[in-house]
C-alpha cells in the first residue's frame, strides 16, 4: 500500500482490517470502517459506484493541489483564481466541490454554493458528494492518526443509483433537508427517537442513505451512539465523556467549525 495511489491503482483494493495496525483497534471500530469503505464502492442514491470511488480518490488527491494550498493561505479563497490539480475524469464544478470540501470547508459561502448548483451540480448530488468525502476523510485521518498507511479504495461494485428522494424542503440550510414531521415510512429510522434531531442529523437528510451510513459506521464507532452521548452515569470508551468532548471541541476549533 502507498500514500500516492493513482485512480487505476485505487481500484485494486484489498480486504479491509486493522490486524497489522501499529496499535490495537476495537473490533466495532474496525467493522464500522470496513462497512464504510465497502459502501464507497456501491452505487449510492445519485452516483454510481464508479463515480463514488472517483470522488473519494479526488478527495485524497485534493491535499496535493497547488490552487487549494494558495487559497488556504489567502485572506479569502475567492480572491485566488486558477485550475485545480486533479486526477482528471470529473467535471470542473465537481472537482471544485470536492477540493473545497476536503481542504477548506470552513469558508464555504452561500454564493459559492449557488455557483456550484448553477454550474450543474444538483443538490442531491451535492449532498451525496459530501457523504462520500467525509467518509473517505474520516477513515484516512484515522489511519494517519495511528501511523497506518491509507487503505486502497475497493473495487467498483455493480449496481444503479436508487434515486430515492425524500420529501425534503428548503429550510435554513443551503441544501434542502427533511423535517422530522415530513419523514415517511422509508425514513422512520433516520432520526434518534425521543428528541428533536440536531442540524447534524438533518444536514445530509436529502440523501437518507448517507445519514444512515455516516452515523452507523463512523459517528457511533468513532464517537458515541446517540443514547450513550447523554448517559453520563457510564463511560463507554477508554476516555471519559469530558475528555471526548474536550478533544471534539479542540478539533472543531482547529477546523473552524461554527456548529
Amino acid at each position: 500500500m502507498t500514500q500516492d495511489l493513482t485512480w487505476s491503482e485505487a481500484l485494486t483494493g484489498t480486504s479491509f482490517d486493522y490486524a497489522e495496525a501499529p496499535v490495537p483497534v476495537r473490533a466495532d471500530l474496525a467493522a464500522g470502517h470496513a462497512r464504510a469503505w465497502d459502501r464507497l464502492a456501491n452505487a449510492g442514491t445519485w452516483w454510481t459506484g464508479e463515480q463514488r470511488l472517483a470522488i473519494a480518490a479526488e478527495a485524497r488527491h485534493a491535499v496535493k493541489c497547488r490552487l487549494c494550498r494558495e487559497r488556504l493561505t489567502a485572506l479569502s479563497p475567492y480572491t485566488v483564481e486558477g485550475e485545480h490539480d486533479s486526477l482528471g475524469g470529473l467535471a470542473a464544478p465537481l472537482v471544485e466541490l470536492i477540493h473545497r470540501l476536503r481542504t477548506d470547508p470552513g469558508r464555504l459561502t452561500r454564493r459559492w454554493y449557488d455557483g456550484i448548483i448553477a454550474a450543474g451540480i444538483r443538490p442531491e448530488h451535492y449532498v451525496e458528494t459530501v457523504g462520500v468525502v467525509v467518509t473517505s476523510v474520516a477513515v484516512d485521518t484515522f489511519a494517519r492518526g495511528i501511523a497506518a498507511p491509507p487503505w486502497p479504495l475497493p473495487p467498483v461494485k455493480p449496481g444503479h443509483p436508487t434515486q430515492l428522494r425524500p420529501a425534503a424542503t428548503q429550510g435554513t440550510a443551503y441544501v434542502p433537508w427533511l423535517e422530522p414531521e415530513a419523514a415517511g415510512p422509508a425514513e422512520a429510522d433516520l432520526y434518534p427517537p425521543g428528541r428533536a434531531p440536531s442540524h447534524i442529523y438533518k444536514a445530509m437528510s436529502l440523501v437518507p442513505a448517507e445519514v444512515r451510513g455516516f452515523f452507523a459506521d463512523l459517528v457511533n464507532t468513532q464517537y458515541l451512539p446517540a443514547a450513550a452521548m447523554r448517559d453520563f452515569e457510564r463511560e463507554f470508551r477508554a476516555i471519559s465523556h469530558a475528555q471526548i468532548e474536550f478533544l471534539a471541541a479542540r478539533v472543531s476549533a482547529l477546523n473552524r467549525c461554527e456548529y
